[in-house]
């Protein structure tokens, strides 16, 4: 159960800085108006060798403001350039150009900075004029075959920093996804040619050298990871991709584990989420890294603490989520019960902080389909903590008063419940899980028919809904039908049956007595509970192969016949 709105526009996505756009309608061509050559003239001041300081480029009021300078830009503004295939070849031969020239002085004066600076400064100006091509995505194909992304992708590794700063901007304007929105096929092509080109190696390459006490630098952490998440939302095989080729995964480990908070961690954290949630490749491979060990490290600083931001907290459920992908292959849980995962989950529950609903997420998928997990909970005490959760007494806090947050803790619950009695199938430990239900006068009996009632009232309603879309000929085949019940609350309605039917095979007398009463009461039968076991059975598929199907059909088809 993941949901990524990860990937909406980003406010620190920088688009076309310097330019303001808008659409021919006649044409469909992009005109552009400039409006900002004062901030190219600064440039020229901020550009140097070594690298540029902020402070350096201040200024002290009014006085040094040149008047021409002035004038200059104010007339600029009445001047348009249309963009079309020939601006673009013409900017393109300038920008090569000037690579040229700064390429052929860095050559003839290594040692003598002050010989290539100039050429530097002009070939900084000539990446600024090139982001105007954001403006025409429709264009990218033509600025592919011109050879322009192989240079640029090049300038990654450009011996000053800036250079290189400059070109992870270019890269991050040409593929923002509000520049490549209705522009599928020119966006393809750009993002081919960038990885032909090898811009994941080398934005990975460079990030490793960005020191982020530098403002600028880490300006230009954040905008890499920018790029990288543009370049997964054109082509998701990109997130495998980049971390078979690069060490970008080292680096997203190293910056999680940083103690302190800032933009940057918080888009690690999320990177990190985005390469892991549809990738069991990546997720084997960071489990391989010590992953699961570094992100429990990470959600461990939460233990006691509640976030101090909603950035913060954005960047806590990050974690989380990274932790439950992480949590999906066999091997990563066992990772996950021998760094003591279990232990940390229970703790983080006990001490009632925003973490809360998280851990009990994190156990759910830890204890889906492995013993080991549920035995350790079991045996570090966590059924006390696991079923004052499963009888509504959860702390309180702003986000869990929000009705659909507590039906999701409701329902993560029930299916750790469900996987302990999957997980633990005899012996004290499983006398200890029954031993649950029987105390207080069977009160959690009481709590699970509650829940059965609920989910089953919500399940009937989508039903009469579904049944009036087809007396309005809508179509609809048996397969949506049924995702839709399973949408609504059915999959949780399915567990509270399974957990019922364990509680029903343990043949003990109070607890099938309490079953009866309840569902008597209620003018329901068993044969309502069967029902529903029975369709939970038909529809199971085969996603983790078919000798589990085979398995969990046949303990099904056990509770059906017991009941």
């Amino acid at each position: 159960m993941f949901e990524w709105s990860i990937l909406s526009s980003n406010p620190h996505h920088q688009l076309l800085s310097g330019f303001n756009r808008r659409r021919n309608r006649n044409t469909g061509r992009i005109l552009l108006s400039y409006v900002s050559l004062m901030e190219i003239a600064g440039d020229r001041n901020n550009i140097s060798h070594p690298k540029r300081k902020r402070d350096e480029v201040a200024t002290n009021g009014t006085d040094n403001i040149d008047l021409a300078l002035l004038e200059a830009v104010e007339k600029s503004q009445k001047a348009v350039e249309i963009l079309d295939l020939r601006t673009v070849k013409r900017l393109s031969l300038a920008f090569e150009r000037r690579l040229r020239d700064n390429t052929e002085a860095r050559l003839k004066y290594p040692d003598q900075p002050e010989r290539f600076a100039d050429s530097e400064v002009e070939l900084h100006e000539e990446i600024q004029k090139l982001k105007v091509l954001a403006a025409g995505p429709e264009l990218y194909p033509d600025i592919v075959k011109l050879g322009v992304i192989s240079s640029v992708v090049d300038l990654l590794s450009h011996s000053n920093t800036d250079i290189a700063i400059d070109a992870v901007q270019l890269i991050q304007d040409l593929t923002d996804e509000d520049v490549l929105e209705d522009n599928d096929e020119p966006a393809r092509v750009l993002v081919d040619a960038l990885i032909e080109n090898n811009v994941l190696d080398l934005l990975v390459q460079n990030l490793h050298r960005l020191s982020e006490t530098d403002p600028d630098e880490m300006a230009a952490v954040y905008n890499t990871l920018a790029t990288i998440e543009n370049l997964i939302e054109v082509k998701p095989l990109v997130a495998e991709l980049v971390c078979e080729r690069t060490k970008l995964l080292k680096w997203l480990l190293g910056k999680i584990k940083v103690r302190d908070f800032d933009s940057n961690k918080q888009y690690a954290s999320e990177i990190l989420a985005i390469l892991l949630q549809n990738s069991t490749v990546n997720q084997r491979r960071l489990g391989q890294m010590n992953g699961v060990d570094v992100v429990l490290q990470a959600v461990a600083m939460y233990k006691s603490k509640d976030p101090k931001s909603p950035d913060e907290a954005e960047m806590v459920e990050n974690l989380f989520d990274s932790l439950c992908c992480l949590l999906m292959p066999l091997e990563n849980k066992e990772r996950f019960v021998k760094a003591e995962g279990v232990e940390l989950m229970i703790i983080i529950m006990k001490q009632k902080k925003s973490a809360y609903g998280s851990a009990i997420r994190a156990l759910d998928f830890a204890m889906t389909n492995y013993p080991p997990a549920c035995e350790r909970f079991v045996d570090v005490l966590g059924l006390k903590t696991a079923f004052a959760a499963f009888m509504g007494k959860i702390p309180l806090n702003k986000k869990n008063k929000k009705e659909r947050y507590q039906e999701e803790l409701e329902e993560r619950i029930v299916s750790l419940i469900a996987s302990l009695f999957g997980g633990i199938l005899r012996g004290t430990r499983k006398e200890r899980l029954l031993s649950k239900f029987v105390e207080n006068e069977c009160e959690k009996i009481d709590r699970l028919m509650e829940l059965y009632l609920r989910y089953s009232d919500r399940v009937k309603v989508e039903m009469e809904r579904l049944n009036q879309i087809e007396l309005d000929d809508l179509e609809m085949d048996e397969e949506e039908k049924y995702n839709r019940k399973l949408e609504s609350g059915l999959y949780t309605l399915q567990l509270i049956a399974v957990i019922l039917g364990h509680l029903w095979c343990s043949e003990h007398s109070q607890m099938r007595a309490r079953i009866e009463l309840l569902l008597k009461q209620q003018k329901l039968t068993r044969q309502d509970v069967k029902s529903i076991l029975q369709e939970y059975h038909d529809n199971i598929g085969d996603l983790d192969g078919p000798e589990e199907k085979e398995r969990t059909q046949g303990k099904i088809q056990k509770f059906i016949s017991a009941l």
